[in-house]
């Protein structure tokens, strides 16, 4: 059972529920995404890989419902995904499920016995809850629904306060609050086994971080990308877009050694002005490492070096297990490398402690083929690289996904940021090691030159801002 975060849903919170059978443990998953949003199941997906099972074509999906059943091979796996989702907010063992509660009664029938035996037995505790999706029951009519379960073998003893074994009714009344049936179009029962992470997201919320920046990444977001690299303790994740280290916290949560790099050296060594209201400059002690320092984490940072990422200071050899990034759109942080005098377009910056450096501008379309084959080189085989995609969405198509011959795109989600903009969270793997000829073939397959229209995305950006503000003036006078 599991539940879905804005801002990818059109409902106003979370929500997820999964169950499933014994046997071939199969989880009803409770969604509230927006219809076709793979937000959930993509993250899904990389959990299974990560914990040796796979994801099947025929597991049962239903885009308009918040539930999902799963087939996953053992409970142990099962409990092994909620320790890392944050997508998902309970999991469930099925015995039953129907259209109306006669096909569900029918179904709990049918359920064998001896897989009910273990959690009925008289020395055994148990309690039972009742959860309804987009209406709301009176307490006389939950109990009715929990007392028309009589039927069931239950030989043990209710307690409310600490059971060993929780029930739950799960009631699917749809995704329309405008248009609520009188009966449920679902209806499901299961044993609870596992909650997810959802707590992560607030104990690791950025207002609560010692150290930020304008684009310091959301701690939800963060979890999910760490997900979806399928991070995993001992191994060594690597930013090259670093900023304030919002993503390493994420990936050192789940006991991996994290590093990263950054043009910008002010922000990598925590100097100059702060980002907070009423703040005027960064304190003493706003690093990367106090970050980490602030969440128990700090045994796991490895260092953050000030390094432009078109020109890796990497010695072959060097392999990541994955690699976590959000590369500068030119929205709120300029694309820049390292440039040289003689270049036209470059601008001088000075830091707190006179260091200068020439800057030229960094195309988007070169940010993200470096960052590829940046990938391919330097990534374990097998591992993955995620990364944010800017994209105007009038004229994006699946072909201006930057693309390299040694890696695997495996997901592309969507993140709406305005009616005419959006980003796409990428991820891929690592299936084929790097060689030579493989330094420059992007640019010979035609992949290149889609994506270079996107190398006006700023301009795009605020162009659709510009004509927003102008609609909302005139009507205003209106």
């Amino acid at each position: 059972m599991g539940f879905h975060w804005p801002p990818f849903c059109s409902i106003s919170h979370l929500h997820l529920h999964v169950l499933a059978p014994a046997s071939q443990l199969g989880f009803l998953s409770r969604l509230f995404y927006r219809i076709n949003s793979y937000w959930f199941i993509t993250e899904i997906k990389s959990l299974l890989s990560l914990h040796g099972g796979q994801f099947s074509g025929e597991q049962e999906i239903r885009v308009n419902s918040p539930f999902w059943i799963l087939s996953i091979p053992s409970e142990e796996m099962a409990r092994g995904l909620m320790k890392r989702t944050v997508c998902a907010k309970s999991i469930f063992e099925l015995w039953g499920h129907g259209r109306s509660a006669g096909e569900l009664y029918a179904s709990l029938k049918n359920y064998p016995v001896d897989k009910m035996l273990p959690y009925l037995q008289s020395d055994s505790t148990y309690k039972i809850h009742i959860h309804t999706f987009n209406k709301t029951l009176t307490q006389a009519q939950k109990i009715k629904k929990i007392d028309a379960l009589e039927f069931l073998p239950f030989k043990g003893k209710v307690n409310l306060k600490k059971p060993e074994h929780i029930f739950w009714i799960l009631e699917d009344y749809g995704m329309d609050p405008n248009n609520v049936p009188e009966e449920p179009f679902h209806l499901y029962f299961g044993r609870w086994i596992a909650d997810g992470q959802r707590e992560l997201i607030e104990s690791y919320s950025v207002k609560k971080r010692h150290f930020i920046g304008n684009t310091s990444m959301d701690a939800c977001l963060s979890f999910i990308m760490a997900n979806h690299g399928r991070v995993k303790p001992n191994d060594v994740v690597y930013d090259p877009f670093v900023g304030t280290g919002g993503l390493l916290i994420s990936s050192a949560h789940f006991g991996a050694y994290v590093c990263g790099t950054d043009i910008d050296y002010n922000t990598i060594h925590g100097l100059g002005k702060a980002t907070r209201k009423n703040q005027k400059w960064r304190g003493p002690d706003e690093n990367i490492r106090a970050n980490l320092r602030q969440y128990g984490l700090e045994k796991y940072y490895l260092d953050a070096l000030v390094s432009d990422s078109s020109r890796p200071i990497w010695r072959k050899g060097m392999l990541f297990d994955a690699i976590i990034t959000d590369p500068p759109y030119g929205i709120r942080e300029a694309t820049r490398r390292t440039g040289a005098q003689k270049e036209t377009d470059k601008t001088a910056e000075r830091s707190t402690e006179n260091h200068i450096f020439v800057s030229s501008s960094y195309h988007l379309s070169d940010i993200f083929f470096d960052l590829l084959k940046f990938a391919a080189e330097y990534l374990v085989m097998g591992g993955r690289l995620v990364y944010w995609l800017p994209i105007y969405r009038p004229e994006y198509t699946e072909e201006i996904i930057p693309r390299h011959p040694c890696l695997k795109l495996i997901s592309n989600c969507e993140q709406m940021l305005s009616s005419h903009t959006s980003r796409r969270l990428i991820t891929m793997e690592k299936v084929k090691e790097f060689k030579d000829q493989d330094q420059n073939s992007y640019l010979l397959d035609g992949q290149y030159m889609p994506y270079k229209g996107h190398n006006s995305f700023r301009e795009k950006y605020f162009s659709g801002v510009t004509k927003r503000i102008a609609k909302e003036e005139k009507d205003n006078q209106k």
